[in-house]
């Protein structure tokens, strides 16, 4: 038996990234910061994709979306976060920490979909160039967008909601900056037999699907720029993928990084540190690798300062 009352609403409090006072001025400030950056990229790309016809192409389009995906994600925990800082608290509701998970989940797994379908589109046009504006037209793109949208959705629901028949103690401590899925199950007092399994069911189509999409997709583009003759065709249809590549790249990097250390390490507050790679870092780096590599979207963000540049003129003469 447990020496504490069982109850179905807890009080819940994050640790956060340290529990020492003087630093916590100091975490504030970068968090903000990233924040603000994260939110600034992601919303110039999406100006710049909207206003330029140019840019009005299914590579954009996902680009796009994936910058209002990353947008979300780090809306889901930083602002909380910072909140509990200036507030000195550390509580977040029940009902609160399950809409955290509920938009965490499905934040993140948007993020998995939306880069595996960026590698489809990188595979049709460098595999299949003429049947390219055919397959990738504006309704199958559309369909593609709102079927990773509506799964994502539908599989955090599932995992939310069952969380709901499992009973916790009356006070709740977290080890971490916001409520994760896999850390509120090991805090329960229930058995939680049926959230794993489904947790790792579940896996497979939405993570290994996605990781299978995406080795799939370039190792049949690496075949395909292989078999090009010229060193500068070579080199133009590599240098379309590059940025993708990289955002690939970083994002799982990070999520097996923190894997593989929770595994070896029980430092909770180590692990909580390393999230903040994937969770925060990865959003905003990700405008500037895209944008410091690509002259279209150089060229649009140039257009748009351009303007504002012109009419600010303007208007003081």
């Amino acid at each position: 038996m447990y020496p504490w009352n069982l109850t179905r609403h807890p009080e819940i409090f994050l640790l956060g990234l340290s529990e020492d006072p003087e630093l916590q001025p100091l975490i504030f400030g970068v968090f903000l910061s990233m924040y603000l950056i994260t939110v600034l990229g992601n919303l110039l790309i999406i100006l710049a994709v909207s206003s330029d016809p140019h840019l009005h192409t299914p590579m954009y389009f996902f680009l796009s979306n994936l910058s209002f995906v990353d947008i979300c994600f780090v809306s889901t925990t930083v602002p909380k976060m910072m909140v509990n800082i200036q507030t000195h608290s550390k509580a977040i509701s029940y009902e609160g920490c399950l809409t955290q998970i509920y938009f965490f989940i499905a934040f993140v797994s948007l993020d998995d979909f939306i880069l595996t379908v960026m590698a489809y589109d990188r595979f049709v046009a460098i595999c299949h160039p003429l049947h390219y504006t055919v397959i990738m037209n504006p309704r199958v793109c559309g369909l593609l967008v709102l079927v990773c949208w509506v799964f994502c959705h539908l599989n955090s629901l599932f995992q939310s909601l069952i969380v709901l028949s499992l009973s916790f103690p009356v006070d709740l401590e977290i080890p971490h900056f916001c409520c994760e899925l896999k850390q509120l199950l090991q805090l329960a007092c229930s058995d939680t037999l049926l959230n794993d399994l489904v947790i790792y069911i579940l896996a497979l189509p939405f993570v290994g699907g996605p990781v299978a999409g995406i080795i799939y997709s370039y190792s049949k583009i690496v075949s395909s720029i292989c078999r090009i003759s010229s060193a500068q065709g070579k080199f133009k249809a590599f240098s379309t993928c590059t940025s993708h590549l990289s955002v690939d790249s970083l994002f799982y990097g990070t999520v097996i990084g923190v894997y593989l250390s929770s595994t070896v390490s029980e430092n909770t507050q180590c692990k909580a540190i390393l999230s903040v790679m994937y969770t925060v870092v990865t959003p905003m780096l990700n405008p500037f690798i895209y944008s410091l590599r690509n002259k279209d979207l150089k060229g649009a963000l140039k257009k748009i300062f351009g303007g504002a540049s012109y009419k600010r003129i303007f208007w003081n003469h």
